[in-house]
């Protein structure tokens, strides 16, 4: 973390290293790193510790796609083993390094402690790498964004379970915050984040190397106003000719959402509308404690006093606003993207497409306000109201989470009243309202026990588990496993014998499974959405609607 900065107002490096004999340009990002951890051990340790507690505060982590992840992993044991034939593991280069991390560590202590491991070991380095960056935008270390942080740690991205573009993210910022602000020598280290970067997703290494070479560029305009307006522009108007190109030659689809709902902050809007609450505290808190911090500024500053306030000399040319003009730049290029850039793209080599892009970019918005934010003078009733928008964000998220945790516990028990080995489906609706879905939790209850036949990583052919037609474990098209979880899919004699979990009541756990019939519906004795109670800010269930 010592890589946060090099010149500050706190010290990030042990004494010995900021000796009179010893420049701290020449001191490597990791020696500074070694020197922060060790003056901060026990703030690291306990803000860690509390960090890590959604991991463990259910009897599931609650994730979307990561009970996918779960139960891939468990196919691919199978696989080694010779136990699933018509299934076989691709050699995959990107988008397997979640993967990799529960299949290794599943090999030595299980599955389910390896889950726990590797998405611990993901949250710490999502959050410690956003706060190296923030410090890195700020120069100094932003104790104060670290409930903030903490929320968007475990924002949408995380809770739709995309853990390899999760980690690729979390790369990405390490490898930035040693670029940003760095010298010579020092900002080829950022390479070293490349590789893991693109194991996990390849768009976290373009991220990577998108904005290291915007701050490279920037960094060299610095003070020349109009040049720098220029790169802004050149660097939007790239956005703009790749949103062309991407229409012309490929298949894409625009996002289902208003553009203006893509800010970074909804990131926070999990299961419903009560999210609003810790958005509109964080909307707010951003707005009013700028607002405040510029008028401060500008009333105790003046080119003879600037560095009584915390601007060096080399911001001079730029005024007041010399650190908040890089990360507002930033966020200004993210939201162009999240216009220019389609929602959806279909690649030839895909049968499914490569989905959800815009939302995904947000998790770099969020982090990105926190950059500019990380910049103002810290006050005392910052930290306050960073914690009032955890504590809404994490009391929601715990109730939630809560809730889904115990219907997978149901689940469970369901699968294991059928025959070991059997295939099963399942049509779980989400809540109405929520942005994330809780389809998988059936992948996760059926391993060791049955085979979720309609999982879709297989299908999609974007991971590294793959199926034959035939193989009798899994769909193998990608069309069928959406229209399974829609309950529109008609089972055909080749599904057969097969088993549908499906909500059979208006309570959360009123869930049931059978046996299905060729010609039917999965969801034939199902209760659709339209039927389930809307979720009121106090959670009582309203009357449900009526099925058109």
């Amino acid at each position: 973390m010592g890589v946060i900065c090099s010149v500050a107002r706190e010290p990030f490096v042990n004494s010995h290293i900021q000796s009179e004999r010893t420049s701290p340009a020449r001191v490597s990002p990791f020696a500074q790193a070694a020197g922060f951890v060790r003056a901060h051990a026990v703030r690291i340790g306990a803000i860690s510790a509390a960090a890590l507690v959604p991991v463990f505060w259910h009897g599931h982590i609650e994730a979307g796609d990561l009970g996918s992840h779960v139960y891939n992993a468990w196919l691919a044991q199978l696989i080694e083993r010779g136990q699933a034939p018509g299934l076989w593991l691709a050699h995959c280069w990107n988008n397997v390094l979640i993967d990799w991390m529960l299949t290794g560590f599943g090999s030595l202590v299980g599955l389910h402690a390896a889950e726990r491991i590797a998405v611990s070991l993901a949250v710490l380095l999502f959050f410690w790498g956003a706060f190296a960056l923030i410090g890195r935008a700020a120069q100094r270390a932003p104790w104060f964004m670290t409930p903030l942080l903490a929320a968007i740690t475990y924002g949408w991205t995380f809770e739709m379970g995309f853990l390899n573009y999760y980690l690729s993210l979390a790369f990405a910022f390490w490898g930035l915050a040693i670029f940003w602000r760095g010298r010579g020598w020092q900002r080829a280290l950022a390479l070293l984040f490349a590789p893991a970067a693109y194991v996990a997703h390849p768009l976290g290494l373009l991220l990577l190397i998108g904005v290291a070479a915007y701050v490279w560029l920037a960094e060299r305009l610095r003070g020349r106003g109009a040049y720098r307006a220029a790169l802004l522009f050149a660097a939007c108007g790239a956005l703009v000719a790749l949103h062309f190109y991407l229409a012309r030659h490929f298949i894409t689809d625009p996002p289902d959402e208003p553009y203006w709902t893509f800010s970074g902050i909804d990131q926070l809007m999990i299961y419903g509308p009560r999210y609003w609450i810790a958005a509109v505290v964080m909307a707010t808190f951003a707005v009013v404690a700028l607002a405040i911090d510029r008028v401060e500024r500008w009333k105790q500053a003046g080119r003879d006093n600037l560095s009584a306030i915390g601007i060096e000399r080399d911001d001079m040319p730029q005024g007041l606003w010399a650190r908040f003009v890089l990360p507002i730049e930033l966020y200004a290029l993210l939201g162009v993207g999240v216009v220019a850039l389609p929602d959806g793209i279909h690649l030839p080599q895909y049968p499914a497409a490569i989905a959800l892009l815009t939302e995904r970019l947000t998790s770099v918005s969020a982090v990105v306000i926190c950059c500019v934010l990380g910049v103002m003078r810290p006050r005392w009733w910052h930290l306050v109201a960073t914690s009032v928008v955890a504590l809404a964000f994490f009391g929601l998220l715990f109730r939630d989470t809560g809730r889904v945790s115990r219907m997978e516990t149901k689940v469970e028990q369901l699968v294991r009243t059928i025959p070991r080995d059997s295939r099963v489906m399942a049509t779980l609706p989400a809540w109405p309202e929520a942005r994330v879905s809780f389809q998988h939790i059936v992948d996760r209850a059926c391993v060791g026990h049955c085979f979720s036949y309609g999982n879709y990583e297989a299908s999609s052919q974007q991971f590294r588990v793959r199926a034959n037609e035939g193989n009798g474990y899994v769909m193998t098209n990608d069309k069928d496993p959406a229209a399974m979880e829609e309950g529109w899919y008609e089972v055909l004699s080749r599904d057969l014998p097969a088993w549908d979990v499906y909500q059979c009541g208006l309570n959360d756990l009123d869930l049931c499974i059978r046996p299905l019939a060729e010609g039917e519906d999965v969801d034939q004795r199902g209760v659709h959405p339209a039927e389930r109670p809307a979720i009121d800010m106090t959670g009582a269930p309203s009357p449900p609607a009526k099925n058109p």
